[in-house]
């Protein structure tokens, strides 16, 4: 059960970034929060990569050339991150929100699904495979953690990037799996259209009154 009265959380705009520092900042901000720690949504476009989950198979990655591969500590298999493709990180306290694992990624997907809805494109999740897909095609991954309650990695909307990559890899574990974007689906042709109003399904999901801030998180990359 959420709470009847938004909770205030903080939205910051990160723009674009290597993928590692912003990795290790999402876990130092996990690791540091406390229980009065306000929530925060962090909106990035990441540099290209790829990146493998914690029980990522490397067979999964056919031909990176000359994108990076990197392994990290969320779930799920192998994805692709680039310009054109909208991140978004929930860093949320779900013990405080009063939500369950489950009940959280069907909460971001429903926000996708919700999302996509606003230029006429019809999404769908399916059984086994968390994201969402249009035709059976995917258009959002997600790859997430909890740690003591709290969530960090997130999702990835293919907003209007190049698919070619994806090509390189089989997404999320599947040989052959299509991938789409809602620039091909008719949809917007830039990120800036699509981003406020994810945002505003995933605050609506999640019962929060978003504030952005110019501030951006330490990226100092630190072992």
């Amino acid at each position: 059960m959420l709470p009847t009265r938004p909770r205030t959380a903080v939205q910051r705009e990160l723009g674009r970034q290597a993928y590692e520092p912003v990795w290790h900042a999402m876990q130092r901000f996990t690791d540091t929060r406390g229980d009065a720690t306000a929530d925060e949504l962090w909106v990035v476009e990441h540099d290209p990569v790829f990146t493998l989950g914690q029980a990522g198979k490397a067979e999964h990655v056919l031909a990176a050339g000359d994108i990076p591969v990197l392994h990290v500590d969320r779930g799920g298999q192998v994805t692709y991150h680039g310009p054109g493709q909208i991140v978004v990180y929930p860093l949320l306290d779900l013990r405080r929100l009063g939500i369950g694992v489950r009940d959280y990624v069907c909460r971001i997907e429903q926000a996708i699904i919700d999302t996509l809805d606003e230029w006429n494109i019809g999404a769908e999740r399916l059984d086994g495979a968390p994201g969402v897909y249009v035709g059976g095609a995917k258009i959002a991954a997600l790859g997430i953690r909890v740690r003591r309650g709290c969530s960090f990695h997130g999702l990835a909307l293919n907003a209007a990037l190049d698919l070619e990559p994806f090509h390189r890899i089989n997404p999320c574990g599947y040989a052959g799996m299509q991938v789409t974007s809602v620039l091909d689906l008719g949809g917007p042709s830039g990120i800036e259209a699509i981003k406020p109003v994810l945002l505003s399904h995933l605050a609506q999901q999640f019962g929060l009154e978003l504030h952005a801030t110019p501030e951006l998180p330490d990226l100092t990359m630190r072992l």
